[in-house]
């Protein structure tokens, strides 16, 4: 085997590497660390994780994807690219879009707006229940009716986290439909 093919073997599995790693990784914070914390934690406590975790979270899947994408881009000759080959590169610089997006906008806001509101949520002794632990009327829904500041603060959040979780499940999408071609794509097993 020449330099020039184990260099060629080698991108592909780093390629490969990184393409399944971001996407176990991106599993696993949507689908299972989220409900566990959430469901387990104190909703303050929560928030704080989450504040951690998620500016890494994006970042390294922003990183993640530009690397996808510059090892997909300089593997192909762009005059001769297959339907699939160019629906990857898109795929690819989709994901790399809005993980920049969550990243550099999205995440910033949506933890801002998540200080205001427990902020205010501290005046009044809310925050250190675990979710679905309060018995009688909900005292979240009695504070969004008593304070016009904390309703349109709750919904500013609602609107950045919607979004952040858009743009999640889009990489999300868009990575698992880039490893769905690469396993389809397999000679063998």
């Amino acid at each position: 085997m020449e330099d020039g093919e184990n260099l060629g073997s080698l991108t592909k599995v780093v390629h490969l590497l990184v393409l399944s790693g971001t996407w176990g990784m991106q599993m696993w914070v949507t689908f299972a660390s989220g409900f566990l914390l959430f469901r387990g934690l104190p909703r303050h406590t929560f928030g704080l994780v989450q504040s951690k975790l998620f500016p890494f979270y994006f970042h390294i899947s922003m990183g993640c994807a530009f690397v996808n994408l510059c090892i997909l881009a300089s593997q192909h000759s762009w005059a001769q690219l297959t339907y699939w080959e160019a629906s990857q590169l898109c795929l690819l610089l989709l994901n790399l879009t809005l993980a920049t997006i969550n990243a550099r906008w999205l995440e910033p806001r949506t933890t801002a707006a998540m200080w205001a509101l427990q902020m205010v949520e501290k005046e009044r002794g809310l925050g250190q229940e675990v979710p679905g632990s309060h018995q009688g009327p909900d005292p979240y829904r009695q504070l969004r009716g008593q304070d016009p500041k904390y309703n349109a603060l709750r919904q500013t959040f609602f609107h950045y986290h919607g979004l952040s979780s858009l743009c999640n499940l889009g990489c999300l999408l868009s990575n698992g439909f880039c490893l769905i071609g690469l396993a389809l794509g397999l000679r063998s097993l």
